[in-house]
């Protein structure tokens, strides 16, 4: 019994095959692609995508004028201000480091060394430059 239902399936299937356009062999009724040749026999179906609406309303704002992080500064603001009053901390001051100006304004400017260290480094900065 057994083998009469294995034949009997051998059959249906070999009744569900379809021939392929490129090659002409037997290839199975659902194929879309030949599993023979690789050409594609039947056009795929389009599945219908759903509608997306994206209501998008960002109204964030950046009111600190803060960019890539920073405040925006002059470099040659911050320049000027080094190389005349460097040595009482003026720019950092402007840069907005409190803290570093108040150590500049009590050590002369770290002795000497951190004012000629500052000069330098200000004139390799880009303009305009960003501090945090």
């Amino acid at each position: 019994m057994e083998n009469i239902t294995g034949t009997t399936e051998i059959i249906e299937l070999q009744e569900r095959m379809k021939f392929c356009k490129h090659c002409g062999r037997k290839i199975p009724e659902a194929a879309v692609i030949c599993v023979l040749c690789g050409c594609q026999v039947e056009e795929l179906k389009q599945i219908e995508q759903p509608n997306i609406i994206i209501n998008n309303a960002n109204t964030n704002t950046n009111t600190n004028n803060l960019m890539y992080g920073g405040r925006m500064k002059d470099k040659w603001v911050a320049f000027f201000l080094c190389v005349l009053f460097g040595y009482f901390g003026a720019h950092k001051f402007y840069e907005g480091r409190i803290g570093t100006g108040v150590l500049y304004l009590f050590t002369v400017g770290l002795f000497g060394i951190g004012w000629i260290i500052d000069c330098i480094s200000l004139l390799l900065k880009p303009n305009p430059y960003y501090v945090r």
